[in-house]
C-alpha cells in the first residue's frame, strides 16, 4: 500500500514538473518562431554593416524591446559571453515526461499499457517495445531529414506518413491509451533530440568559429532552423496527447488511431495559420479547415443510442456486473493491486454512487475504456446490459 501511495505522489509531482517545463519550452519555441517570422530588415545602415539580418520592435510589460537577429554573429565586434541557451526547458520537459512514462506505463504496464484483447504481452515485452518505439522513431525521422536535404515538402509528407503508420501500428500492440501516449512520447523524443543533437551543437560550433575569428559555416544554422520549424508543428499534436488521457471518448473508440490522426492534422493546420500570420499572411481557411475536421469528428463519434425499447434491465443485474467488474478498483479502499485510491476518486459501492456516475459508467464501459485493459474480463453482453440500462433512464429501483 505504501508503495502505491508513493507512486501516486511521484505521478502528481512529475506531472506538475512536466507541465511547468513544457510551458517554458513551448512558450520559448512559440516566441522564437513568432520572432523569426516577424523580422523586418534593419532600418539603420550601421546595423546592417554589423551583420543584423532582421529586427523586431515590440512592447510588453510596460517596456519597449528591439530584438535583432545575426545569421552568423556580429561583424567587427566580439560575441557576448553572456549568451542565453534555450535548452534546459526542452531537456527537463523530456526527462520529466520519460519519468512519467516509467511511473505510469512501465511500472503499471499490466493496467495502462497492455490490453490482452489487443495483444497478449508480458510487461517486459511491452516495456521493450516502448523503448524501441522511442529509439526507432528518432532514427527514422533523423534519417529522413538527413537524406532529403532541400526537399522540405517531400520530407514533410514522408514524416507525416511515418507518424501515421506508427500511430496505426501502436494501436495494434498497446492499449488505446498506451498507444496514444507513445505517439506523443515518440514525437516529444524527436523534438528534444532535434535540440540535443542538432540545434545546440550547431550553435556551439558557430560560436566557437566566431570567437576564433574564423569564417562561420552557416549550415548548422540552416539545419537548426529546419528542426526548430519541425518542432513547432509537432507541438499542438503533442499537447493534445498530453491531455487526452482524461478523455477516453477519443482513444477508446473503435478507430482511435484515426481519431488521433484527424486531430493531429487539425492541430498542424491551426499552427500553420499562426506561423503565416506572423509573416503578415492571413490564411483563414487553415483554422477553418482545422475546426471543420474537429466538428466532423464530433458528429461522427457521437454515441449511438442504445435500444431503450428493449426488455427492461433491472438495477440488480447492473449492480451485480459493477460489483464483479468495477468495484475492485472503484471502492473507498480498492482491493486491486496498484490502486491506493479509486481512479478519479469515483466509488461505485452504493446505489447512490452508481446513480451519480451512471452516464459516465455507460460511456466508458460501452466504448471499452473501462475496465482498464479489461483486467476484470467484462463481457460484451455485460457492456450492452449497462448501456441499455442507461438508455432506459438508469433506474436505481426495480
Amino acid at each position: 500500500m505504501i508503495e502505491t501511495y508513493l507512486l501516486d505522489w511521484a505521478n502528481l509531482l512529475l506531472r506538475w514538473l512536466h507541465l511547468i517545463t513544457g510551458i517554458a519550452w513551448i512558450g520559448a519555441s512559440f516566441y522564437f518562431v513568432m520572432l523569426d517570422t516577424s523580422l523586418k530588415p534593419p532600418k539603420k545602415a550601421e546595423d546592417a554593416r554589423r551583420g543584423v539580418f532582421g529586427e523586431l520592435w515590440a512592447v510588453h510589460g510596460g517596456g519597449f524591446y528591439c530584438s535583432q537577429k545575426f545569421l552568423t554573429g556580429p561583424k567587427g565586434e566580439p560575441l557576448s559571453n553572456d549568451l542565453h541557451w534555450s535548452k534546459w526547458e526542452a531537456y527537463t520537459t523530456w526527462m520529466s515526461g520519460f519519468a512519467l512514462l516509467v511511473v505510469i506505463y512501465w511500472i503499471g504496464a499490466s493496467s495502462y499499457l497492455i490490453d490482452s484483447q489487443v495483444l497478449a504481452l508480458t510487461p517486459a515485452a511491452a516495456i521493450g517495445i516502448s523503448i524501441a518505439v522511442l529509439v526507432a522513431g528518432w532514427v527514422v525521422y533523423d534519417l529522413l531529414c538527413r537524406t532529403l536535404i532541400g526537399r522540405d515538402r517531400l520530407l514533410a509528407a514522408l514524416v507525416f506518413v511515418f507518424v501515421m503508420a506508427m500511430n496505426w501500428a501502436l494501436h495494434q500492440v498497446f492499449s488505446a491509451r498506451g498507444a496514444y501516449i507513445h505517439v506523443g512520447a515518440m514525437l516529444g523524443t524527436m523534438m528534444v533530440a532535434n535540440v540535443f543533437f542538432h540545434i545546440i551543437p550547431g550553435q556551439k560550433r558557430m560560436v566557437e568559429q566566431i570567437r576564433a575569428g574564423q569564417d562561420v559555416d552557416g549550415r548548422p544554422g540552416i539545419v537548426g532552423k529546419q528542426r526548430s520549424v519541425h518542432n513547432t508543428y509537432f507541438t499542438l499534436p503533442v499537447l493534445f496527447i498530453m491531455i487526452s488521457n482524461h478523455y477516453p471518448m477519443t482513444y477508446a473508440s473503435k478507430h482511435g488511431w484515426l481519431v488521433l490522426a484527424v486531430l493531429m492534422v487539425a492541430g498542424v493546420l491551426i499552427r500553420q495559420f499562426f506561423v503565416l500570420r506572423h509573416r503578415g499572411q492571413l490564411k483563414w481557411w487553415l483554422p477553418a479547415s482545422g475546426a471543420a475536421l474537429i466538428a466532423a469528428l464530433v458528429v461522427a463519434m457521437a454515441p449511438r443510442p442504445a435500444d431503450a425499447g428493449a426488455a427492461a434491465v433491472s438495477f440488480a443485474a447492473v449492480k451485480a456486473v459493477i460489483d464483479s467488474r468495477c468495484v475492485a478498483c472503484h471502492a473507498a479502499q480498492p482491493s486491486w493491486e496498484g490502486f491506493a485510491q479509486p481512479p478519479k476518486g469515483v466509488t461505485l459501492q452504493s446505489a447512490e454512487q452508481i446513480g451519480q456516475h451512471a452516464a459516465k459508467i455507460a460511456e466508458t464501459v460501452s466504448n471499452g475504456y473501462m475496465p482498464l485493459g479489461n483486467l476484470t474480463h467484462i463481457t460484451a453482453d455485460e457492456r450492452a446490459l449497462i448501456a441499455t440500462w442507461a438508455a432506459q433512464g438508469a433506474r436505481l429501483a426495480d
